[in-house]
């Protein structure tokens, strides 16, 4: 019996030795996975799509590398015209997803015209070997064949080919195998159910990366980071809500799907356009919905109550007013178009004062000035828009009293400790004690704080995981943003660059928001951290924004959003009418090839 105590001593002895070394190996499994993610997307090859060519009078031709493209003298055009007498911008080229391309004249000063007929800002279709004559220059137009656009493709590099995203997800589930290793070391009663719940993440992360393999995907940066996030959120919610475990792995799959779902409507450029005002109209209806029903919790009335899932519809009106807010090309220089973008954001800020979400107006105000600079390049309505929202700033810090005191707090929140101030001295606290390592998944104290896994859980990851993962948490948001950047200049539409943007900045902003805020470096605003904080509104929210970020990928096989090209066109043998099989579809065609 002696012998079988001791024996138990020496495995706690040993697990607590485990324990402690792990706690110092999560941080830099951290840092393993944010490298290899950045390494990935910022370092490897990026060659652009090409769908045609613009000849030159003097034999030369430039590669058309977007399905919009702006014509004109300007350096900062997609196709630049040395030649005085075209304008700026003088006309553009746009594709639809049916390989259509359509000419626009966008206010030239001499004229746009085709094949010797006038153009207008109404378009006119045109084909391979067209004649584009701008201000009397003519320029020949080539659109490339299937046959050519796939042998060109297939010379692109695939990401995934140096920097493996198999080894990355086992580097990842390492991780969240020790943080739920850490949390049921607490012999707590819900142990199971947080065991279950980190296996359930595990499984289905392993899932999607087999689902995207199986079509021939190979590009796992961004949901490698949005995974890496989630874990991080999945450990605030064993820590502050243990027993509603299974709930949030529900809400964590939903947002997956939803990712998933958004990135397959998103490949029909034609069907998003499409759907753009109806999709805003339900943004209105969910924020009318919001006002007349929302019960009030922490100063804003923010919540609906439904069958014991609690909603913020404030956080999937974020994904309509992105949708609704981006343009294609060809709306884009018709100035009504921006007009109704303004007053439908006016709309919805409008809405959030109402319902005292400052911080939310805040995400929706800088979102707008994003997109609107985006779709007009006009800084003076940059300009009259930040005027405008610091003459409406003013008046709701003087209606708003509890808004007024965050504002009368900052910078103050030692000499309100009590008050005031509470929130965030405990969470300085809280993150100051957790060092660089922290204290252990499961082990801090700043949990028994109201809204500690929420608008202060920066401080939470801080204390428990300690700073270095704090860290690698801001710097995985930042990496999306840095990917966005780098890809916006190789998109497809306008559409996608624009919803790509504006989704990666409202995360920029709830960041800034979040972890300033709780720190007292800004006024605290009370919004979440992406992916991080607990809450499946908030969480589903994020998902759906990846969708956009994904949509603006165009590397070879990197997102799921984009169609491959078709390898074989051939010819169907019940009615002899040419068609192009599906684009996950690489079988040998045996019978009936033809290639044009």
């Amino acid at each position: 019996m002696d012998v079988l105590l001791s024996l138990i001593d020496f495995d706690g002895e040993l697990f607590s030795v485990f324990l402690s070394i792990s706690r110092l190996i999560l941080p830099l499994l951290a840092i393993w996975i944010l490298f290899r993610s950045v390494r990935s997307m910022l370092r490897e090859r990026y060659e652009p799509e090409i769908w045609g060519y613009i000849s030159f009078p003097d034999g030369s031709r430039m590669p058309i590398r977007h399905w919009e493209c702006i014509l004109g003298r300007s350096k900062s055009c997609d196709i630049v015209i040395d030649h005085p007498a075209i304008s700026r911008s003088h006309a553009a080229l746009t594709r639809n997803d049916k390989g259509e391309w359509t000419l626009y004249d966008i206010g030239s000063k001499s004229g746009t015209e085709a094949d010797g007929d006038e153009v207008n800002n109404e378009g006119t279709i045109i084909a391979d070997g067209s004649v584009i004559t701008l201000a009397g220059v003519d320029l020949g137009f080539i659109s490339l064949t299937d046959k050519e656009r796939l042998s060109l493709s297939e010379v692109r590099t695939e990401p995934g080919r140096y920097i493996r995203p198999g080894a990355t997800f086992m580097i990842l589930t390492l991780f969240i195998t020790i943080l739920a290793v850490f949390h049921c070391s607490l012999e707590g009663e819900h142990s199971t159910s947080i065991a279950f719940a980190f296996a359930a993440f595990i499984i289905i992360m392993w899932c999607y990366y087999l689902i995207m393999r199986s079509i021939r995907r190979t590009g796992f940066e961004v949901e490698t980071i949005a995974f890496f996030l989630s874990a991080l959120g999945l450990s605030v919610a064993a820590t502050s809500v243990p027993e509603d475990m299974s709930k949030q792995v529900i809400l964590l799959g939903a947002g997956i799907i939803l990712f998933i779902f958004l990135g397959w409507w998103l490949r029909d450029l034609g069907r998003a356009r499409t759907f753009r005002w109806p999709i805003g109209f339900a943004a209105l209806f969910f924020l009318a919905l919001n006002i007349l029903v929302s019960e009030e919790l922490f100063g804003a009335r923010n919540w609906i109550y439904i069958a014991g899932f609690s909603l913020q519809p404030s956080e999937f009106v974020k994904i309509a007013y992105i949708y609704a807010g981006a343009a294609t090309l060809d709306r884009l220089f018709i100035g009504r178009n921006l007009y109704l973008f303004i007053g439908f954001s006016a709309v919805c800020v409008l809405a959030l004062a109402l319902m005292s979400d400052f911080g939310t107006a805040i995400i929706f105000f800088a979102t707008f000035l994003v997109i609107s600079f985006m779709r007009s390049g006009n800084l003076a309505t940059v300009i009259l828009a930040i005027s405008s929202a610091g003459i409406a700033g003013f008046l709701m810090l003087s209606i708003k009293p509890y808004i007024a005191n965050r504002f009368a707090n900052w910078g103050h929140v030692w000499e309100f400790a009590n008050e005031g101030g509470y929130q965030q001295t405990r969470a300085l606290s809280a993150a100051a004690s957790g060092g660089l390592f922290g204290m252990g998944a499961g082990k801090g104290w700043l949990h028994k704080i109201v809204a500690s896994d929420t608008d202060m859980v920066f401080a939470l990851i801080c204390e428990e995981l300690g700073l270095i993962i704090g860290i690698c948490s801001i710097l995985a948001i930042i990496a999306l943003a840095a990917f966005v950047v780098k890809n916006a200049s190789s998109g497809r539409s306008a559409f996608y660059v624009i919803t790509a943007t504006a989704a990666v900045s409202m995360m920029m902003i709830q960041l800034g928001l979040n972890v300033f805020g709780s720190l007292d470096i800004l006024p605290f605003t009370g919004v979440t951290f992406p992916f991080v904080s607990r809450g499946g509104s908030s969480l589903i929210s994020c998902w759906a924004l990846l969708a956009y970020i994904k949509a603006g990928d165009t590397r070879q096989n990197a997102s799921f959003t984009i169609k491959l090209p078709s390898r074989r066109r051939v010819f169907n043998d019940y009615n002899d009418e040419e068609y192009y099989p599906d684009d996950e579809d690489y079988e040998d065609y045996s019978e009936g090839e033809v290639w044009e």
